[in-house]
């Protein structure tokens, strides 16, 4: 498939410098809770999709899962192999391909890991692989940005540096996408790069049809990261359990 802004900024060492603080607590205190409430058998086997460097991977392989991670990034995935085990597995595998069919008991699509790509058809590819993934009851937790509240609390600006090297972030959306641009300024470069993420704006409406269409039933819906009730306006997050049905 042809390079897209999504391969080419996650495998760039800037994304890993400007991305490197983010909350592994928050990560944990998430993965802890979602076990609480799921409490799955002690054997079961457990898919991470859109892994990264596997922060998520790890928490769910400390508690005695068996966790198979998959990401496009091949930087993500060689830092993520550096914590591969018997039971901790990380694989360079594009989402909108099929991986393993009937395999796990859970899944997992975090962080904002979903809506990336240029086509409706990519998007239902990407559910595909994870809906044939799962075993016949099996669980897909998906966790994407709330759009109402997102745009809502847009910043529009910021400017950090790290390590010396100056970020530029301009946040802006239209009626389908919301974008970031990434201006680096790198003293070691003779210019400016430039790059922009793109996100779908998918409601709760839009996951109810992708899961169906791939035999997914939504089970519950939350609306934070403990498990909330979720309000379309005031939610940060929108957290999705489905079943294969």
């Amino acid at each position: 498939m042809q390079n897209t802004w999504f391969k080419n900024w996650f495998d760039s060492p800037y994304y890993h410098l400007l991305y490197k603080n983010r909350d592994k607590a928050e990560a944990a205190a998430f993965i802890d809770t979602l076990i609480q409430y799921e409490k799955p058998a002690a054997d079961s086997l457990m898919l991470d999709v859109a892994c990264g460097k596997g922060r998520h991977a790890r928490q769910l392989a400390a508690k005695g899962f068996d966790v198979t991670g998959i990401d496009l990034s091949v930087e993500s995935i060689d830092e993520a192999n550096k914590f591969a085990t018997d039971k901790l597995h990380f694989y360079r595998h594009d989402m909108r391909l099929l991986f393993w069919i009937n395999y796990f008991d859970y899944a997992f699509n975090l962080f904002t890991s979903f809506g990336y790509f240029r086509t409706q058809r990519e998007h239902d590819d990407a559910m595909r692989c994870m809906s044939k993934a799962l075993k016949k009851n099996g669980v897909l937790v998906i966790d994407y940005l709330n759009v109402h509240y997102a745009e809502d609390r847009l910043v529009a600006h910021t400017e950090k540096v790290i390590e010396g090297i100056h970020f530029s972030v301009n946040k802006w959306y239209d009626d389908q996408y919301f974008f970031k641009k990434i201006t680096v300024m790198d003293p070691a470069e003779s210019e400016p790069m430039e790059f922009t993420e793109k996100v779908a704006k998918f409601s709760l409406g839009d996951f109810t049809g992708m899961l169906s269409y791939q035999g997914l039933q939504i089970q519950e819906v939350f609306g934070n990261y403990e498990l909330g009730t979720y309000d379309i306006r005031k939610s940060p997050r929108l957290l999705i359990r489905a079943k294969k049905i």
